[in-house]
């Protein structure tokens, strides 16, 4: 959050609050089940509704799942025993009973799926202005690299290096709100940091904080390179990393393509850990380059292709943007490819041959919302006049070899495949919401901007599919040491009845614009709550997985508790962003979206992704019904608040 703020000598070290943190506390049980059974009742009101049923047949609902609980919940019950084993773990846990012994495992590396457009997160960098627009506007030919790539290249591997240094110096400002400190230990978890694919479940391997390695991967024409960014602490100058990135170009392009073994980071998760062990046993030189990449700092991939959409119709109802949909799809999947690529590292960046940039990570190390800092400060400086061309200023590259036999490039081959088919079931667009933004949400809505956009996405889903969903939105809970994330339960009962109010054909503005604020203050007392560690989520997953052989409860068999968290409008938001085109993230469910935004005081950018095999889904659509839902909504704002009348002299 403050990451690019000027340093000051007086300023708290970055690491410095957190022995003053608290730890996540077990939630009660009661309050728990308290939450959860509040959140089935728009699912109910909704069945009710369609099957012509009264506001009994939603009590009589209420009052099944209260007795489950209540069974759960007695003193001999199950419930009582499972709370007791999860305070055990979090005695036993050194820092947080959730991040400590269960997120990690179970929310990401048991996750099987391959991670582009499942998984990794994308951000999608803005031009760079120090780079003639010409050339940013241009597509140079393919199968070749240019000046102005290589040079933003440079740059932010050297922005990059530069806030490892200042992170490893503790210079880097703690992040805080008006609720305090936050946790920053997942900026621990950005250098030198990969997914590592075993049978059934993953691992990440990387050394403790501050990482030791002083050298970046390059990636060209699905070549490998080691490129020495650091040279006993101290960063490798700008020309000369633009020397050695230039050196690498011009080798890549000398040799015909590469086998195209990152790939293969692309895949299933157990077919990567087959393929990846056939790799190591196969010869010693294999382990050395996968180890190397793996103790990287990070990887840079230099793609000798700008990718054009076929058509392009603008991401802004009213300007002009740039092609954003071929933006996303070189973020998301490498053009369809899979290849020139590491999936599986925290950290990337990707450079194409006009300049266009994008950040990629594997999501398990930390939540997007640190990287998105990390690139902020990258992109806060641009090129400049860093003089001509160090093109040929550097001849010999330290290029990291592979051993393959025929099994190998099979996998490979497959590899791809995997990525092409799910890069082909995708539709990633951008909504640049252009009208307004927060200042006019908080000035002339009065109303809190976050709350007020997850209205706009449950009243935009509603009009397009004529039901509610089950909506996740990220509650982050860095108050805590070792914080990560829980559930905001978008969809209540107070936002149910307010988008049945809006679809009706006569409308009454002040009782929609209460309906609407009733809606907004509800999330918001959720948002507050979950991110104090109050969620149900996280609470019910422990519980859950803390059963043991032969122990079950109806209350997690219940068709309404597995429907609950059926996250099929999954969403999270991000701060202005104004270096950033845009920002997003796949979706897990066929029939769902994934939708990330940033907020910004004129503009907000809605990053919008579903399956094309769905036939009922449309990320173009949906992105339409965005609009109407923000247009309807200001008009609602505009007509519906009462003016205080004038105080009388």
């Amino acid at each position: 959050m403050f990451a690019t703020s000027q340093y000051r000598p007086d300023q708290p070290k970055t690491f410095s609050f957190q022995p003053s943190l608290p730890r996540l506390p077990v939630p009660a049980l009661a309050p728990t089940f308290e939450r959860y059974i509040k959140s089935l009742r728009p699912l109910l009101l909704q069945d009710a509704l369609t099957q012509g049923k009264g506001q009994e047949y939603v009590e009589e609902e209420i009052k099944k799942r209260e007795e489950l609980a209540k069974d759960f919940l007695k003193k001999d019950g199950l419930g009582p025993v499972l709370q007791e084993r999860l305070k055990d773990v979090d005695r036993a846990a050194p820092n947080n009973w959730l991040d400590d012994t269960i997120w990690m495992k179970n929310a990401y590396h048991s996750w099987r799926a391959a991670l582009p457009l499942q998984s990794n997160w994308w951000i999608l960098m803005a031009d760079d202005k120090g780079i003639p627009e010409e050339i940013r506007n241009s597509v140079p030919p393919t199968n070749d690299f240019t000046e102005w790539q290589i040079k933003r290249t440079a740059k932010m591997v050297s922005r990059l290096v530069d806030f490892k240094l200042k992170l490893d110096r503790e210079e880097i400002l703690p992040d805080s709100s008006r609720a305090g400190p936050f946790c920053m230990h997942q900026y621990t978890k950005i250098f030198g940091v990969t997914r590592v694919p075993k049978k059934s479940i993953d691992d990440l391997v990387h050394s403790p904080h501050p990482h030791p390695s002083e050298f970046a991967i390059v990636i060209a024409n699905d070549h490998f390179y080691k490129l020495p960014v650091l040279s006993s602490g101290t960063p490798i100058p700008l020309q000369t990393l633009e020397a050695q990135i230039w050196a690498i170009g011009v080798d890549a392009q000398s040799r015909p393509t590469g086998a195209g073994v990152g790939a293969c980071t692309g895949a299933e998760r157990d077919e990567w850990a087959k393929t990846r062990e056939h790799l190591l046993v196969l010869d010693p030189q294999n382990r050395k380059t996968i180890t190397e990449i793996e103790d990287s700092l990070f990887v840079v991939s230099l793609d000798d292709r700008t990718c054009v959409s076929k058509t392009y119709k603008s991401s802004s109802p009213a300007t002009q943007t740039p092609d954003l949909d071929a933006h996303i799809y070189n973020a998301s999947a490498s053009a369809g490819t899979g290849r020139n690529r590491w999936w599986d590292k925290a950290v990337s960046i990707q450079v194409e041959t006009n300049g266009r940039g994008t950040m990629v990570g594997e999501h398990s190390p930390c939540d997007a919302l640190i990287p998105s800092i990390v690139c902020d400060y990258v992109l806060a400086e641009g090129v400049g006049e860093e003089g001509v061309s160090q093109k040929g200023v550097v001849k010999d590259v330290e290029r990291l070899e592979w051993v393959l036999d025929e099994k190998a490039r099979e996998n490979i081959e497959s590899a791809v495949r995997t990525v092409a088919a799910l890069a082909k079931d995708s539709e990633g667009k951008m909504l640049w919401y252009d009208e307004y933004g927060i200042d006019w949400i908080k000035k002339v809505a009065k109303q809190a901007p976050d709350a007020y956009l997850q209205m706009a996405l449950q009243l935009a889903y509603h009009k397009m599919h004529g039901v509610p969903v089950a909506t996740y939105e990220t509650a982050s809970t860095r108050i805590h040491l070792h914080g990560r994330t829980d559930v905001i339960r978008t969809l209540s009962e107070d936002s149910w009845r307010w988008v049945e109010e809006m679809r009706k054909e006569t409308r009454d503005y002040k009782v929609l614009y209460a309906l609407l604020s009733n809606a907004t203050k509800s999330h918001n007392n959720y948002t507050r709550d979950a991110s104090a560690g109050r969620g149900c989520d996280r609470h019910l997953m422990a519980l859950q997985l803390l059963m043991q052989d032969g122990e079950s409860h109806p209350v997690f068999k219940d068709r309404l508790f597995a429907r609950s968290q059926e996250w099929v409008l999954s969403t999270s938001g991000l701060s202005e962003g104004n270096r950033f085109y845009g920002t997003g993230f796949g979706t897990i469910w066929h029939n769902g979206y994934g939708v990330n935004y940033m907020a910004g005081k004129q503009i907000i950018k809605f990053g919008i992704e579903s399956r094309v095999s769905d036939p009922h889904t449309s990320t173009d659509r949906f992105r339409d019904k965005i609009v109407e839902a923000m247009r309807e909504m200001r008009e609602v704002c505009e007509k519906g608040q009462v003016v205080a009348p004038p105080a009388k002299l």
